[in-house]
């Protein structure tokens, strides 16, 4: 299983940069994990007085690679408040550099024509909304400005926020625009409803998904059918993919989706800005069954973990028998690594309660990656203190869910 942490950050094993990371510290960290880990999944580096024990050297280097993560993970925290303060300067020089490029189209486009009062209007609304983003960004600067309001529970980005976010920052210009304009005594500017009536279902349609895309999520945590593990950092590919990095349809769909019907009302209204975007009912439908799509999916994505069944793990030589103390079993399942919790500290949480006894999951190094624990099968020592007889198996996630319990019997 790919370590997650150390993907990225991109470092290297010979202490190479992070691209992503602030602080050297951090970067000097992962690359040390990624150096361990490697070093150990070849093995070496295991004392000698444990190379006679696999039990005893599987501990060890599973307790080497426990604190390797925790260090990691420490050093990100310590890297965390420089990293929200490039976030802030940054969003703050995206808002203000969008204002000068404004400025420049203006400018340009002025000549021959002459400057209007309609440029006038559309570049003080463009102040206006700079300025109150800038307010905003300082009131929340130590949780990355702009950003802040984007970034859900979890600590990803979240893609219905920004769809309503940019669809809330387009109605706000709209209605700068046209109230400068008003102030400045333009004649024929249009506030009526019936050419903004499809911006308003616009505005009304995103807004709603926003909150019911969080109240879903909320409902399917409380109700243990949805694993959410937080994220070290939002990142900008947190619009388009699950909380495992990868590529997920109903986002990517929602965000081109409500991306284009946008860029459609903003090019509207830089053609009729004396009057509201007038969007087709046709498209207001399209994004309607966009957004549909999209909450189907979070109310789909996820699952409770489950156990099938538990046996004894057997190696190359071994003859059959029953399960025993010492022996190791392997649990077989699904979603025991949920989306977002296969990196090397959320796998360090992995507990399986057996009978009375919690017994934490070794973790068990590979070139890039881990070959235990998994999704769907881990495998773990039957502790000393497990009493012979029947025994319930459980396994409880990073996520701080449990499972099923399943039986089995343990013998002498």
């Amino acid at each position: 299983m790919a370590v997650q942490e150390a993907r990225q950050c991109g470092a290297d094993q010979d202490g190479g940069g992070c691209p992503h990371c602030d602080g050297a510290g951090h970067r000097r960290a992962v690359a040390a994990f990624l150096a361990r880990r490697d070093e150990l999944a070849t093995g070496h580096g295991v004392p000698a007085a444990l190379a006679h024990s696999p039990v005893a050297s599987r501990q060890w280097v599973s307790d080497e690679l426990a604190q390797s993560a925790r260090t990691v993970t420490a050093s990100g925290r310590e890297a965390g408040p420089a990293r929200l303060g490039r976030v802030y300067r940054g969003t703050l020089a995206a808002v203000w550099g969008a204002v000068f490029a404004l400025l420049l189209g203006q400018a340009l486009t002025a000549v021959g024509t002459g400057w209007t009062g309609t440029r006038t209007a559309a570049l003080g609304a463009a102040v206006l909304s700079a300025l109150a983003l800038t307010a905003a960004a300082r009131l929340h600067r130590e949780r990355g400005g702009v950003l802040a309001p984007l970034v859900g529970e979890d600590r990803r980005l979240s893609t219905s926020r920004t769809v309503a976010a940019g669809w809330l920052l387009l109605s706000v210009f709209a209605v700068l625009l046209l109230s400068l304009r008003l102030a400045g005594g333009a004649d024929g500017v249009d506030l009526g409803l019936r050419r903004g009536a499809g911006l308003l279902a616009v505005f009304a349609l995103v807004s709603g998904v926003a909150v019911t895309a969080r109240l879903v999520v909320s409902l399917r945590v409380a109700a243990r059918r949805l694993q959410k593990v937080r994220a070290d950092r939002p990142r900008p590919a947190d619009l388009l993919c699950d909380d495992d990095g990868h590529a997920s349809l109903g986002d990517v769909q929602y965000v081109l989706v409500a991306g284009a019907v946008l860029l459609l009302a903003a090019v509207r209204l830089g053609r009729t800005p004396d009057r509201l975007p007038e969007l087709p009912w046709a498209l207001v439908l399209l994004l309607a069954v966009s957004a549909a799509g999209y909450l189907a999916g979070k109310c789909a994505e996820g699952g409770r973990p489950k156990v099938f069944s538990v046996v004894r793990a057997r190696e190359a030589g071994d003859l059959d028998a029953p399960i025993r103390t010492g022996d190791d079993i392997e649990i077989r399942g699904t979603g025991f690594v949920p989306a977002g919790a296969a990196g090397p500290e959320p796998l360090t949480r992995l507990v399986v309660r057996i009978g009375p006894v919690h017994a934490h999951v070794p973790l068990v190094p590979v070139p890039g990656g881990f070959a235990n624990p998994t999704d769907t099968a881990l495998t773990v020592p039957l502790p000393a203190d497990v009493e012979p007889g029947r025994v319930e198996v459980s396994v409880v996630t990073a996520a701080g869910v449990e499972t099923n319990r399943v039986t089995i019997d343990v013998v002498d």
